[in-house]
């Protein structure tokens, strides 16, 4: 059942509200909920979905929620198990903190306390929900642009990477039009953990889910 309303999740995310106007995208309605819930603009938290795992689809170009990048190498999967899989053999040779995962490309080394499992990291809205709470981190730390929270979310010490990061965040706020406003949103619950290592993360087989 977990597997199921997970897939219909990511199927929302990806393949409804998927309406331009005005030759603009429209920001899904997940996006909005789960930003509203971290007081972050949906607009901010789409762009860098967009940004980080964007992918041609027939509906146009959407972030997609089995991508992982790897020592600067993106990979895209067909499906969560694929890409779990291959995270699985990733890990094994490569540092966390050179392992990005999902929707919003959440760093394992850097941000994967945020997650009880790789698993759940795979999760698009708990992904998305570890992405808004690092860039309202990220806001808070400096506020007054988000578009410099979004250089933040990717590099951190600032410099030319979080610029130039900045750069392609802002072409894709240009694809965007205004967001609807919906109802105050909480933030998705992520699932308890009995025994987290102490790299936050539990290795579990998503067979068993």
């Amino acid at each position: 059942m977990a597997t199921r309303r997970i897939l219909t999740g990511a199927a929302l995310l990806l393949l409804s509200f998927s309406t331009f106007a005005g030759g603009k995208q429209t920001v899904p309605e997940g996006y909005v909920r789960v930003a509203q819930a971290h007081s972050v603009p949906p607009e901010s938290l789409y762009s860098v979905s967009l940004q980080e795992s964007s992918r041609r689809l027939p509906q146009g170009e959407r972030p997609w929620p089995w991508t992982l990048n790897v020592a600067g190498k993106g990979y895209r999967y067909k499906t969560r198990l694929e890409a779990w899989q291959a995270l699985q053999v990733f890990m094994k040779t490569n540092s966390l903190k050179r392992i990005d995962v999902g929707i919003a490309q959440v760093n394992l080394g850097w941000n994967g306390q945020r997650f009880t499992s790789t698993w759940e990291a795979l999760d698009p809205y708990v992904n998305l929900n570890a992405a808004a709470a690092i860039l309202r981190e990220c806001w808070d730390r400096k506020p007054g642009s988000w578009l410099d929270a979004a250089g933040c979310y990717h590099h951190p010490a600032g410099g030319a990477p979080a610029a130039r990061y900045r750069a392609f965040v802002k072409s894709k706020l240009a694809m965007l039009q205004s967001s609807p406003h919906l109802p105050a949103a909480t933030a998705v619950e992520q699932t308890a953990s009995a025994s987290v290592p102490d790299n936050g993360l539990v290795w579990i087989d998503p067979r068993s889910q």
